[in-house]
Parts: C-alpha cells; structure tokens; sequence
C-alpha cells in the first residue's frame, strides 16, 4: 500500500515537473508560464485511461474574451489523448490576468506512464 502511493506521488511529481520545465515553450508576452502551466498540469490531472508509455505533445490554443481556453490542435496520432485534451481544456476559465485573447500559446504536455 505504502509503495503503490509512493509511486502515485512520483508519477504526479515528475509529471508536474515536466509540464512547468517545459513551460518556457509558451509564447512569452506578459504571461508567467509558470503559473499558466500549473493551471494546465490541474486541469489535466488524473485521465480516464490508462498511460502505457509516456507521452510528450504540444497543445496549441487561444483564449477567448472570456479568458476560456480553446484548444486549436494536439500534436498527437492517439485520438484518445487528443479528445481528453480537449476535453479537460476546451472552453475552462484560467486564473491568470496577463492572458491575451486572440494570441496564440503552445505549451508541452508530458503524461507519465503509470
């Protein structure tokens, strides 16, 4: 028991770590990509299916005038991966007051095999 929550901690550690490293690859402006990454990795967490290898794509997307995001295009072959992206991000509300609607931001998401 204790050794199946150690793991499940550090799948979700290095998962997280992952997405606010690779934060940088957001389109700079006034946003603090840390803080953008960090929405992104909660509303991402825990996917409905299970993770046989790991997974690193870029998600691009755009936030309306109502600080919504939506989610242009998944760079990846997994039809699965890709609906549960947009399913997570399309249309939710983020925190972060720098965010310019209309402009463009791609961010890398790394799913962790469990």
């Amino acid at each position: 028991m204790k050794t199946t929550i150690k793991k499940v901690l550090l799948v979700l550690a290095v998962a997280f770590t992952g997405l606010v490293s690779a934060s940088s690859y957001v389109n700079q402006g006034d946003v603090d990509p840390q803080a953008l990454a960090q929405e992104i990795g909660a509303l991402l967490k825990k996917p409905e299916f299970k993770i046989a290898d790991d997974v690193l794509t870029e998600v691009t997307f755009v936030f309306n005038k109502e600080n919504e995001m939506v989610v242009l295009t998944v760079d990846t072959d997994s039809e699965q991966l890709r609906n549960y992206i947009k399913s997570r991000l399309n249309y939710k509300k983020l925190f972060s007051k720098e965010i310019k609607s209309n402009q463009i931001y791609k961010v890398p998401v790394r799913l962790i095999a469990k």
